[in-house]
C-alpha cells in the first residue's frame, strides 16, 4: 500500500482553483474592467482588512451592522418626533423592538462602535448618538 492510497490522507482537491481554471478556459477572464492597468498605490498600503473595506465600499457593499445602524437611527428619530407631539401611543412597544435591534447591532459591529440602550427618558440624547 502506497502513501497515495492512504485513506487517512486523501488527495488534495482545490475546488475553487478548478472552478477558476474552467472559467478561464471558457473565456470568462477576458475583457475584465481595468485589465492591464496598474493598481493604485493605495491598494499596496495598509493591512488586508483595510483593503477589503476599501474594495467593498467601492463596490457598494454595506455590512449588516451598518444597515442596522441606519434602521436604528431612523427609528430613534421617529420615536422622538412622536414623543414631541405628546403622543404616547405604543412608544414603549417601539422602544422594546428598538432595544432588540440595538442588541443585534452591538453583537455584530466592531466594539468601538457599540452603543447603549435607548429609553423614552433618553430618546433626545439618543438622536445624537445614532447620527
Amino acid at each position: 500500500m502506497s502513501m497515495s492510497d492512504d485513506k487517512l490522507n486523501p488527495p488534495y482537491n482545490d475546488l475553487i482553483g478548478d472552478i477558476l481554471k474552467e472559467y478561464t478556459k471558457k473565456g470568462g477572464m477576458d475583457n475584465l474592467a481595468g485589465q492591464g492597468k496598474p493598481l493604485s498605490q493605495e491598494y499596496f498600503s495598509g493591512d488586508t482588512f483595510q483593503h477589503f473595506q476599501l474594495i467593498a465600499k467601492d463596490a457598494g457593499y454595506k455590512p449588516h451592522w451598518l444597515k442596522l445602524q441606519n434602521e436604528i437611527r431612523d427609528e430613534v428619530l421617529a420615536i422622538a418626533a412622536i414623543r414631541r407631539a405628546d403622543s404616547t401611543a405604543e412608544l414603549e412597544l417601539r422602544i422594546d423592538k428598538l432595544s432588540g435591534k440595538i442588541i443585534e447591532y452591538n453583537k455584530s459591529c466592531p466594539p468601538p462602535m457599540q452603543k447603549g440602550p435607548v429609553s423614552l427618558s433618553n430618546i433626545e440624547a439618543a438622536i445624537d448618538r445614532w447620527k
